[in-house]
């Protein structure tokens, strides 16, 4: 029995909190293997500072922050490359304040760990892209670099991305959207209706057994919530309730390292992390341990997105102990 296709989940995701020092450092990653990252998501913890989006398909210094519709901005001071295990800063307030708290989410671009960067260009057309998962997308995040919408296609109720659809800039539900096409293994799809005559990035994910899951789940309103069964310990989630208005709440495994998870950024807003007891990271999934409307209604149906810390079992059959 295959229990994972990755044994080290840190070759290819690592989440890094650091403190700022107003200077120009180099944040190297605390994994016991090097990692040069693709895709840097930075948020200062302690003010509302944007959030900054880097990847090395556009290049170092240009960003895009999650909870705007603003475009893509070249900022000599911001994250100034990709390193061969971390990324060098300037000294911008969004990433580097001296004293400030900063936490660095970082992904390794390869269709091995189900992640790939695509840039290209609609022509106002629905029309299809390709990709090199080599697997169907389970989660599409695109964004013009012009000023225009995140939009999000999402694995739904049956399975498909086709006609799902939310803002990540926003707390909307999910809508609808019918002209956008299913992706396959190869390409994915754009709509006239929501896509202008622009060049784009798109971040798309597939879920890999024992590393990544991207999936679905119903709420049951109790603070002795659902459980989620991923497969591995979890080093980073992102949940979004899908059927009413709530934000993209993201937590991770660094700004708590102990159960339960105390604090919560909002990808859609720049606010300060929150305080909250939320989820528990366990050797299997994740346990909800609070019934608001953001992660736990009763029949609140909830989209998310998780990575590990480690596999449950690993290759040579080895269960991970719960935090």
């Amino acid at each position: 029995m295959a229990y994972t296709a990755i044994d080290n989940p840190e070759l290819y995701f690592q989440a890094k909190i650091y403190t700022g020092d107003g200077s120009t450092p180099s944040i190297t990653l605390d994994g016991d293997e090097d990692m040069q990252p693709d895709l840097v998501w930075i948020k200062n913890r302690d003010e509302a500072d944007s959030h900054c989006l880097f990847d090395s398909v556009r290049g170092a210094t240009k960003l895009l922050s999650s909870d705007a519709t603003s475009a893509e901005t070249t900022d000599a001071d911001t994250l100034t490359s990709f390193d061969s295990d971390g990324f060098a800063l300037g000294a911008d307030v969004k990433v580097n304040t001296d004293t400030e708290a900063y936490v660095a989410w970082c992904w390794k671009e390869t269709a091995t760990a189900g992640f790939d960067i695509v840039e290209f260009t609609t022509s106002g057309d629905d029309e299809n892209h390709s990709h090199s998962l080599s697997a169907k997308p389970h989660l599409i995040l695109m964004k013009p670099k012009t000023s225009a919408n995140w939009i999000t296609q999402q694995k739904g109720t049956d399975g498909n991305l086709a006609n799902d659809y939310m803002l990540l800039h926003a707390t909307d539900a999910e809508a609808a959207d019918g002209s956008f096409a299913e992706p396959t293994t190869s390409v994915f799809s754009t709509s006239n209706n929501i896509a202008p005559d622009a060049a784009h990035v798109a971040y798309l994910w597939t879920s890999i057994q024992g590393y990544s899951k991207i999936d679905r789940y119903i709420g049951n309103g109790n603070a002795d919530g659902t459980f989620v069964y991923t497969g591995f310990r979890p080093s980073f989630t992102i949940i979004k309730r899908t059927d009413t208005t709530n934000s993209w709440m993201v937590g991770d495994n660094k700004i708590n390292p102990y159960n339960v998870t105390n604090y919560m950024m909002r990808a859609d807003l720049p606010d300060a992390q929150q305080s909250g007891n939320t989820v528990d990271y366990l050797s299997n999934g994740f346990k909800i341990r609070v019934a608001g409307n953001a992660f736990n209604a009763s029949g609140g149906t909830y989209i998310y997105m998780a990575f590990a810390e480690a596999p449950f079992v690993n290759s040579n059959g080895v269960p991970c102990n719960a935090r």
